[in-house]
């Protein structure tokens, strides 16, 4: 029987409260468990010692078991000292999606397109102003 430590939840509507229990894989996320191991309340602050309340002695025998933690489970477990947790990093989740790369490129070569026009009427006048005073002071005369 595959073992999983997860959450089940309760509470009303919008007020979410969780248990934290042992569980057969096969059964259903607030079902039948085999153990209730601690709560997670999540409306409480960061920093409330009752936010998450576990039996660590209960948890370490049923990781021994080989039960195996979710996600959000294992951050409590690490937490408590119960077992170490690998560092998650996916680099590729802070890049933009295509559209947002299209658009980023398009505005880089607008942005690039207008330097260099900016650029060639830069120089253009300078060669230009010779030509453009004649006339001026002929006019004047």
């Amino acid at each position: 029987m595959a073992l999983k430590i997860r959450l089940a939840r309760g509470g009303a509507k919008k007020r979410p409260f969780y248990r934290v229990v042992v569980a057969d894989t096969r059964a259903p996320r607030d079902g039948r468990f085999i153990e209730k191991i601690g709560t997670f309340n999540p409306l409480l602050a960061k920093d409330d010692a009752a936010r998450v309340v576990l039996d660590v002695e209960r948890a370490k025998h049923w990781v021994g078991v080989g039960a195996l933690p979710t996600d959000r489970v294992a951050r409590f477990l690490s937490d408590a000292g119960v077992l170490t947790r690998a560092a998650r990093s996916n680099p590729e989740k802070a890049k933009p999606k295509a559209k947002a790369q299209e658009r980023l490129e398009a505005a880089r070569m607008a942005a690039e397109e207008a330097a260099a026009a900016a650029k060639a009427a830069a120089e253009a006048p300078a060669e230009a102003a010779p030509a453009e005073e004649a006339p001026a002071e002929e006019a004047q005369a």
